[in-house]
């Protein structure tokens, strides 16, 4: 990181300035308890006790089968508590808030796992929670809509501009902008203003390390590829940072190329993209040339957001990373292939990530090794599928 926030001119803090003290507050808190023994041992009692870690590493022998070439390993992250990654990251937030004080957490969502991540970790901590999500994402995922309320949140449905997640971060922000004293927002991707982009990159990055070792342990090696899905990136990062130093492991980020990237109704801010600035951070953004956002397009509500956290732009730019992009009906043919070959049904935003996946490994030698980040599970996904494919 460069300067203040900054991945080499990606990122930083454009926000107004009433944000500005609350922004410094937390960066300075965050600074401040993050490297302390105590609080890291609560953090990490509660990932073992609570969360579930550490998740496996699965090596998909009847997928790999299938495919053939190189050898298909999947991180179990459907497998942590709520069935995502989020929770990784809601938990040290939620964390982290209540140590500052804070007796209100807010947070926004688009395929809602973020949002049950949110309201679960605010539960655990006995703190009121409030989660903003757009008209288009909440009919679509009706049953993370009920979760959260179960779980004693206050689910807030946005009816402004395009319904989802873009929406749902602009009113979380309107709303943190006015009770920042004593809310915190608990984002839910590396996107935002800084700190938020280095916050959720260090809670999520458990799951690099441990797929790191959990690879040593059983190969006695690295793999050759890492791939993941990237909406606003969250999950991909937190995979890929502990391996950016290992210069022979490739890497992927998978974004939603929705009814291709050419039709204009897509997702793919890194591939298809610009340099701008949404929702507080410089960064890779799908817009037009007056500089406005335009709408985006997703099977999956998780990767329909119109920009990229900028540590992605800032792989992008350097080269370290590749980005690439998988179709709505990539996904979904992906969404069945691992739900007959292993019997694991992926989210519709981790399909993503095993279509490319399995194109890869197909041109890939046996002796080599993928590891696939599976995001989230697909039980929100299978009536959105059912639904699209005429089954009900």
């Amino acid at each position: 990181m460069i300067g203040s926030g900054y991945f080499d001119g990606f990122g930083g803090r454009y926000v107004p300035e009433v944000l500005i003290s609350a922004l410094q507050k937390l960066d300075e808190e965050y600074r401040r308890l993050s490297p302390d023994p105590e609080f890291k041992q609560r953090l990490n009692t509660l990932l073992t006790t609570y969360v579930g870690r550490p998740t496996p590493l699965y090596f998909a022998h009847r997928l790999t089968d299938r495919v053939g070439g190189a050898k298909i390993f999947l991180k179990r992250e459907d497998l942590a508590h709520t069935g995502s990654h989020k929770i990784n990251n809601a938990v040290g937030q939620a964390l982290l808030a209540k140590e500052m004080g804070r007796r209100r957490i807010i947070a926004e969502t688009g395929a809602g796992q973020h949002g049950v991540a949110a309201a679960t970790a605010s539960a655990l901590m006995g703190i009121e929670c409030e989660i903003y999500m757009g008209e288009v994402d909440a009919e679509r995922q009706k049953l993370n809509c009920y979760r959260m309320n179960l779980l004693g949140a206050k689910l807030n449905i946005v009816k402004s501009g395009s319904r989802t997640l873009k929406d749902s971060i602009n009113e979380a922000m309107r709303d943190y902008a006015s009770s920042s004293e004593y809310t915190h927002y608990l984002i839910g991707s590396v996107v935002g203003p800084h700190p938020y982009p280095t916050i959720v990159r260090d809670f999520q990055s458990v799951i690099g390390r441990e797929a790191k070792s959990q690879m040593q342990q059983i190969t006695g090696g690295l793999p050759s590829a890492l791939v993941a899905c990237v909406g606003g990136g969250s999950n991909s990062i937190g995979l890929f940072h502990p391996f950016l130093e290992d210069a022979e492991v490739k890497i992927f980020g998978v974004e939603a190329g929705g009814e291709g990237v050419t039709t204009g109704k897509h997702s793919a801010s890194v591939v298809a993209g610009s340099n701008g600035v949404l929702h507080g951070a410089k960064t890779l953004l799908i817009q037009d040339f007056e500089g406005q956002v335009l709408e985006t397009h997703s099977v999956a509500a998780g990767l329909d957001y119109p920009a990229v956290g900028p540590e992605h732009a800032f792989l992008n730019k350097t080269g370290r990373a590749k980005y690439v992009a998988i179709d709505d009906s990539g996904a979904l043919s992906a969404f069945h292939l691992l739900s007959e070959t292993e019997g694991i049904i992926p989210a519709l935003e981790s399909a993503h990530a095993i279509a490319f996946a399995v194109e890869l490994a197909s041109d890939m030698s046996s002796d080599e090794s993928i590891i696939v980040n599976l995001s989230g599970r697909g039980d929100k996904d299978v009536d959105q599928v059912a639904r699209l494919e005429g089954s009900i």
